[in-house]
């Protein structure tokens, strides 16, 4: 029994329609429309109910759990919750504070304590994760790998658990990802004047815990690029998702993108 919790995105979908009737799972559902009320083997559960997922995933005899998709920071003023979650929110603020990859190997370490343990979130599913090399028929070219290294120094140079996974370099500017994640940074990139170069990198967090929250890329990822004028993107070797992996070379080679794994 493998217990699933599956926050937003498409990603969870994926995992869920590959593996529910090849193996045995029970899903703790965090999303905020419920996507998966209609599994029988679904609890729709609060961020800060901690006694009740712990009490779901033992009485299911649970040992190993999977994390995938995006779960908001919880509002911890009007969070709801249970016995255990006042007895273990005072470190999850604590480790909040210093960001999104500090706080969820919090939650790790809290499952750990209960003796259940975190897989990686690409288990079941190794084909969404690139090598290096590269995708598409296009290559970055000199002024392209210009950009790449901007945006790798950049992020690098940001602190050790932040929530940073990408930044967008053209020009000699770097933009970089913050807590409302790539889409806002697109839209932040808009107000500037289009020209018809840069990248977007993403990389994992510099502390991140590899078993969860990887960057993540598809279709629309591409699609956002083209609209901005941007040549291509970047990700890091098995340290990614690629979700709409065969439309989205066709779209990066139609559009003359180039899809890169360093």
């Amino acid at each position: 029994m493998i217990g699933l919790i599956f926050g937003e995105t498409d990603f969870p979908k994926y995992i869920y329609r590959k593996i529910k009737d090849k193996k045995k799972y029970l899903i703790i559902d965090l999303t905020k429309k419920k996507y998966f009320k209609r599994d029988k083997y679904s609890h729709s559960v609060s961020v800060g109910q901690f006694g009740k997922i712990v009490s779901i995933l033992k009485e299911n005899k649970c040992k190993e759990v999977l994390f995938a998709g995006k779960v908001q920071k919880p509002d911890f003023d009007n969070i709801k919750l249970d016995f255990k979650g006042v007895y273990y929110i005072p470190r999850i603020i604590k480790k909040s504070k210093l960001g999104d990859a500090a706080l969820l190997k919090e939650i790790i370490n809290i499952l750990k304590n209960e003796k259940i343990k975190t897989i990686s979130s690409i288990r079941f599913t190794p084909e969404l994760s690139l090598s290096k090399g590269n995708y598409s028929k296009y290559k970055p070219n000199k002024k392209d790998k210009v950009d790449i290294s901007n945006a790798l120094r950049a992020l690098n140079k940001t602190g050790q658990y932040t929530h940073v996974q990408g930044a967008i370099s053209r020009n000699n500017l770097v933009i970089l990802e913050n807590q409302e994640g790539t889409r806002k940074m697109f839209n932040r990139i808009k107000k500037l004047k289009k020209v018809e170069r840069g990248v977007l990198v993403k990389f994992p967090k510099k502390k991140q815990d590899f078993r969860i929250d990887l960057p993540t890329v598809g279709l629309n990822t591409l699609r956002q690029c083209k609209a901005l004028g941007l040549k291509g993107v970047v990700l890091k070797h098995k340290r990614n998702i690629f979700m709409d992996k065969k439309k989205s070379i066709h779209f990066a080679n139609k559009n003359k993108m180039f899809i890169f794994v360093k």
